[in-house]
């Protein structure tokens, strides 16, 4: 009889774990460029991600999920804002000088903000990307309670620079200056975001936890070095500033042994993610925290990265600045021992805008204003009734405008906006074609007409005329309205 009563409660959640109506801390990890075939797990062949691929099997694997854009800042504030990149505020790397990048209203309502009313603690530890200092949009206006990292986005191409923010004030790495490399940013900010955690284990918190790697610089400590060097051959490298006024501000450094510092690269993000997961387990709250892992966009191709040796984008078309898959179809993973079933897949159709309602509806909080995203919660849990988006929507403020769809199966492109909004919309079938490779726009005019009509009515107008198209070039500038 008291065996009997013991599993009732355990099916119950009142013991042996939490309680299925507990809200969970939250830890979402966002790699920087890392495209959807660089882990293990989704395809990676040159080396291993096993802390990454653990996370895998002690969770679901998503095969069909979007990030918000094919850059790096509209694709933070389409995560952070829960709104497509058609509503969104920021739609682009505007950048400002000499530090940072294009803020956020002073009134944006961000993840962070819901997290806060919904009684947890809020960091963000990495890079921000989504306003200057001093700016109404630094970190701690933005619903962070703590921030430690790179401010701009454009600094972060750095690995060992002269300064990180802790909070709002910069913190000197005088280990790094001149052109020393005592002091690798990714090493402080792993420090931090592992203090965070353990300062706050009895109480709910939100981690937003922003990596650098694998973007820009091909950089990393020796000791990784050493385990990749000559294993990827023919090397390729690469020769970039290594001096001057421009040197560790704009420009990556030299590297000339690319393809084994990418490598390694990895090496450490996922050496980080499995420290970050032990410490969970050391405090004894996994069992009470949601784990997200994902990717920003589609692999770079900058500082001597070469995607193509890697396979990086999984054999997708196109890369990071592409709306073709290869810029914006992404690796995601998520685990909840006990909530979420281990080692499960889906092809549930998601995107970065529906990662704010499904964390608010864990945390018990309403979506405040209006919102692109559809909870996933019922995918996670492995429950029916989960709602399907009608279409994901995209668009790119470069490279002459860019605009791109997925309705179903169904993959709309179209390149040239700003030159030709009527230019010809290219028509893939990805059921069929997962790699874009055949447009069959003419054998389907009728579906060409009808996500034609509605790319033209899925954005509204920006106030930037940055973002709009025709493309109207943003003039170099040294502030922003926004700013105090």
């Amino acid at each position: 009889m008291k065996k009997i009563f013991i599993a009732m409660l355990i099916a119950m959640g009142l013991i042996g774990g939490v309680r299925a109506d507990t809200p969970p801390n939250v830890i979402y990890i966002l790699a920087d460029d890392l495209g959807y075939g660089d882990l293990s797990c989704y395809g990676q062949t040159h080396f291993q991600t096993p802390n990454i691929d653990a996370l895998a099997t002690q969770g679901m694997k998503f095969t069909q999920h979007y990030s918000g854009s094919t850059v790096c800042a509209p694709s933070r504030c389409a995560l952070l804002t829960g709104k497509h990149i058609g509503h969104a505020v920021v739609r682009g790397n505007s950048e400002l000088m000499p530090e940072g990048q294009q803020p956020m209203p002073a009134d944006t309502v961000t993840m962070a903000h819901m997290f806060r009313k919904a009684g947890y603690t809020t960091g963000l530890f990495g890079k921000w990307g989504l306003g200057a200092p001093g700016s109404v949009s630094e970190p701690l206006k933005m619903g962070f309670d703590r921030f430690y990292g790179y401010n701009c986005q454009r600094q972060a191409h750095h690995y060992y620079p002269y300064f990180l923010w802790n909070d709002n004030h910069r913190e000197m790495l005088w280990g790094n200056f001149g052109t020393e490399t005592q002091e690798y940013a990714p090493d402080l900010i792993q420090d931090q975001a592992i203090k965070f955690i353990e300062d706050n284990k009895g109480r709910p918190f939100f981690c937003f936890y922003a990596l650098v790697q694998p973007h820009a610089e091909m950089f990393a400590p020796e000791k990784k070095m050493a385990k990749y060097r000559g294993k990827f051959l023919p090397e390729r490298s690469y020769e970039g500033t290594d001096s001057g006024p421009n040197y560790r501000k704009f420009a990556y450094g030299s590297q000339p042994e690319a393809h084994a510092a990418f490598a390694a690269m990895v090496e450490v993000m996922d050496d980080d993610v499995g420290e970050l997961v032990a410490t969970l387990e050391e405090l004894g709250i996994t069992n009470n925290t949601l784990v997200i892992f994902t990717s920003d966009n589609g692999p770079h191709q900058e500082g001597g990265h070469d995607p193509a040796y890697f396979n990086s984008n999984g054999s997708q078309r196109g890369f990071k600045r592409d709306l073709y898959e290869g810029g914006i179809h992404v690796p995601m993973i998520a685990t909840w021992p006990g909530h979420i079933p281990a080692g499960t897949q889906t092809d549930h159709l998601s995107a970065f805008w529906d990662v704010l309602p499904t964390v608010a509806e864990l945390a018990g909080q309403p979506v405040s204003g209006t919102v692109d995203g559809v909870s996933f919660v019922p995918t996670l849990l492995g429950k029916q009734g989960q709602e399907e988006h009608d279409y994901l929507y995209w668009e790119f403020h470069e490279k002459k405008g860019r605009v791109a769809m997925r309705q179903g199966n169904w993959k709309a492109v179209r390149y040239n906006v700003a030159v030709n909004p009527d230019s010809p919309l290219e028509l893939f079938d990805l059921s069929a074609d997962p790699g874009e490779t055949v447009n069959v726009a003419d054998q389907h005019p009728d579906v060409v007409a009808k996500m034609d009509a509605q790319i033209r009515s899925a954005r509204t107008a920006s106030e930037s005329p940055d973002f709009n198209f025709p493309l109207v070039r943003g003039r170099a500038r040294g502030g922003n309205a926004h700013q105090k």
